[in-house]
């Protein structure tokens, strides 16, 4: 469990500081490669982004701290795993959702190598998310 554990520490806060960078310090997120500048895509995806980094900063610290619960083998760990979990989900799988509609319409959302990346990303964190609650799930059911 501590190795899950440690591997959805790393994930997540990779994920979580990343939009609470692009949120707070846009430019320095563009530099870093965690955005594009707006003038390289479509004025409502740049919005989308600002609009998702914002939520996502206030919603999904949960998850690195469903981890660190996991490794300090704490009871609530399987808790916040779920919340987390579903909060991940549902950012992966929204993520990929509007990059995909908005790249078959041929809106500009970024680089080819950038908007790949990004596809990538949101997949490994949805299976992240997929994995930790199905391991909350079996750590609940044998506390029954």
């Amino acid at each position: 469990m501590i190795a899950w554990g440690l591997v959805v520490v790393v994930l997540s806060l990779v994920c979580w500081g990343g939009q609470v960078v692009s949120l707070l310090a846009p430019d320095q997120a563009t530099r870093l490669g965690l955005s594009e500048s707006e003038s390289e895509v479509e004025p409502v995806f740049w919005v989308d982004a600002r609009g998702e980094a914002f939520w996502d900063s206030l919603v999904l610290w949960v998850m690195p701290v469903a981890g660190i619960l996991m490794v300090a083998d704490s009871s609530w760990w399987p808790y916040l795993g779920l919340a987390g979990g579903g909060a991940y989900l549902y950012f992966a799988g929204r993520g990929l959702a509007v990059r995909s509609l908005m790249g078959k319409r041929d809106l500009r959302i970024g680089s080819a190598a950038s908007v790949r990346f990004g596809l990538a990303a949101l997949a490994v964190w949805g299976m992240m998310a997929a994995v930790t609650i199905v391991v909350a799930i079996v750590e609940l059911e044998s506390l029954r």
